[in-house]
């Protein structure tokens, strides 16, 4: 009698020991499934606002209703060539005394803007953008937008498409976090968010009517051996075209030499590599920084090397913010030393059909000690400041 209770007794036990792993394992596939299930919520929120640059039909859903802007000539690329300008920052307030600058650019001859928004570890403001165009007086105009190769992680931007804020730290290129400071790094193109922020600011500046469009440093963005921009510029011109407007696309290409790549771009653009001698280099790479095979190559891009597998070329005085860059030695020179390099400059691309684009906004190194705009840490060609090579300038543009 007692064996049969401690039998049934052991029954029980098992029984109650089956349910409870029974409830448990089933608790247990219920956190796993509930985990899975936010998991791909997660993605497909993430992905929200993709499947408008899938097709045409639903990139029309895209195009600006309220507010609509008619689209602007074509750019005239060998216009652009002849009479264009770096104005760096220039639309959303990227440099001390905008207002000034916007004067500056109404009085002169230029017809192309370059790098007029400015994107380096900020988002482009475009009210700011969109109100600082409305102050420009010219008929015609082309502006340019910069997409440069550094960001800030703790960047705020609405992705309307999406409806969320993008996450900046998802765009980093791998082990470049902080190469530009505390919360920076390169971008990369193959990460899908960095592609969403391209898409969005591009075609945002585009329905106000920017034409041209330059990435900084693309070997930083892109996989030279595994490229993805080609995703994108894909997309960006779709987007042109549905628009009724012609875009161009330019980028800074450094040393790289496949023609294939080159192409894609309407234009590359580097710097000039200017001495305080007025020299200009006849070597491919930049002797500053390059001695002998193996060396960094700055190359210089208006070079046959370079120059003949692209479609076209632009070439500027470039800045680093450092002392000995174009922009550095330039402004340490004379006013007559600063104006026969212009002229110098301007004739010797315009005989190899290469676009020299005349200083009208740049950066500075702050400790450079020579002429600068109303701030030491950028320049001005206005003749208000000590610079003042606004005269020299417009008589060359054409």
């Amino acid at each position: 009698m007692h064996y049969l209770s401690f039998k049934k007794s052991k029954i029980i036990w098992g029984m109650l020991l089956l349910i409870v792993l029974s409830l448990s394992l089933g608790i247990f596939w219920y956190k796993v499934s509930q985990k899975n299930k936010i998991g791909n919520q997660k993605i497909v929120f993430e992905n929200k606002g993709d499947e408008y640059w899938e097709d045409d039909f639903r990139l029309k859903e895209l195009l600006p209703v309220d507010e609509v802007i008619p689209p602007p000539p074509p750019p005239k690329m060998e216009k652009m060539k002849s009479s264009g300008c770096v104005a760096d920052g220039l639309l959303n307030g990227y440099v001390d005394g905008t207002d000034g600058l916007l004067k500056l650019i109404n009085r002169s001859k230029c017809y192309y803007l370059h790098r007029s928004i400015e994107t380096w570890l900020q988002a482009p403001d475009f009210e700011e953008v969109k109100k600082n165009m409305g102050k420009i007086e010219k008929k015609e105009v082309v502006y340019g937008m910069f997409i440069a190769e550094a960001i800030s992680t703790k960047t705020k931007y609405y992705y309307e498409a999406g409806e969320r804020e993008l996450d900046f730290d998802k765009m980093c290129r791998s082990g470049s976090k902080n190469f530009w400071g505390e919360h920076t790094c390169k971008p990369s193109l193959a990460k899908k968010e960095y592609q969403r922020y391209v898409l969005d600011i591009t075609k945002r500046a585009m329905d106000l009517g920017v034409q041209s469009f330059m990435f900084g440093q693309v070997f930083y963005q892109d996989y030279i051996s595994e490229p993805s921009i080609g995703i994108v510029l894909e997309k960006m011109r779709r987007y042109a075209s549905l628009k009724g407007m012609e875009i161009v696309i330019g980028a800074q290409t450094n040393d790289i030499e496949d023609e294939k790549y080159l192409r894609q771009f309407d234009f590359i653009e580097g710097g000039v590599g200017l001495t305080s001698s007025l020299a200009i280099e006849n070597g491919p790479c930049y002797s500053r920084w390059w001695k002998k095979e193996g060396d960094w190559c700055w190359a210089l891009l208006w070079h046959d090397k370079f120059k003949n597998k692209a479609n076209n070329v632009f070439a500027h005085l470039d800045w680093s913010g450092k002392m000995g860059d174009d922009m550095s030695n330039f402004t340490l020179m004379s006013d007559g030393e600063r104006a026969e390099a212009l002229r110098h400059l301007d004739s010797y691309f315009k005989e190899r059909n290469v676009g020299f684009l005349m200083p009208m906004v740049a950066v500075l190194p702050k400790e450079n000690g020579g002429c600068h705009g109303k701030s030491k840490k950028f320049y001005s060609a206005d003749n208000k400041y000590s610079c003042d090579d606004e005269d020299v300038i417009n008589s060359l543009l054409d």
